[in-house]
């Protein structure tokens, strides 16, 4: 099947590893020009040279947790066609939500929230004027089922899929989708983490916590970034043209609510 994305400018946040690069892989072996981003300049050139089209592929830097350099972002963008923009950014630390301080859901806020919409609002009004455009929102299988210890994450991506859902039906009518896509149990350097901090937590080993993980799981495994980020891609896609305000699980089965 032909995703008609040849041509196509797809802007990529947090794409200089895991499940972002991962994304942009997809899209750029799909025909699309990709912009990526991310804090290093080291890991971006990396980034970049590791999907082997150059000239397919730009870099940017961006700290979405500082506000200067999403203002820079954004101004570099200017009057540049943004066709397709993937929203994606780090997790924020482990915890329990109760513990967490005014202070600390300020500045995870400023980050996880208000500049990836800020970044959206800047690109929107080009898609809306040229009447295609697709806001695809990575998030997480804590917006539908609570992860234990991710209390900031819970809380925060499911602002990000009322703010989709919303959206959504804003623009429909001026042919841009908003969906938001859900990872299980995708098996990158967060995972691993995530994995270690839950050993840690409970005084047991990292591959226990992650046999334990996958047994959890109907397909016995954690997924590849590969197959979650080919869905995207789909999303990305002129064949996904009637899908808008909503929310795909890629994950195995491994959410147990409907």
């Amino acid at each position: 099947m032909d995703l008609g994305l040849k041509g196509r400018t797809a802007l990529v946040l947090g794409s200089s590893q895991g499940l972002g690069h991962a994304v942009a892989r997809s899209l750029v072996e799909e025909g699309a020009q990709v912009i990526l981003t991310g804090r290093s300049a080291e890991k971006l050139a990396s980034a970049a040279a590791e999907l082997g089209a150059a000239d397919a592929v730009r870099t940017e830097e961006l700290d979405l947790a500082d506000p200067a350099s999403v203002q820079a972002l954004i101004g570099k963008l200017g009057d540049q066609v943004i066709d397709i923009l993937v929203l994606n950014g780090g997790g924020p630390p482990p915890g329990p939500v109760a513990d967490v301080q005014s202070e600390e859901w300020r500045r995870q806020f400023a980050a996880m929230v208000e500049a990836p919409l800020a970044i959206a609002g800047a690109v929107l009004p080009g898609m809306r004027a040229r009447r295609f455009g697709r806001v695809i929102a990575l998030v997480s299988s804590g917006v539908q089922q609570p992860i234990p210890n991710l209390g900031i994450s819970n809380t925060l991506r499911a602002s990000i899929i009322g703010w989709a859902k919303t959206l959504a039906g804003e623009v429909a009518a001026d042919g841009v989708t908003v969906n938001s896509v859900v990872p299980g149990r995708i098996h990158t350097a967060r995972v691993d983490q995530l994995d270690a901090a839950a050993a840690k937590r409970t005084n047991r080993t990292a591959g226990e916590v992650a046999e334990a993980s996958r047994n959890s799981i109907p397909m016995k495994r954690y997924g590849k970034p590969q197959e979650f980020a080919d869905a995207v891609a789909f999303l990305a896609s002129e064949r996904a043209s009637y899908i808008t305000g909503t929310t795909l699980r890629v994950d195995g089965g491994m959410i147990a609510g409907i």
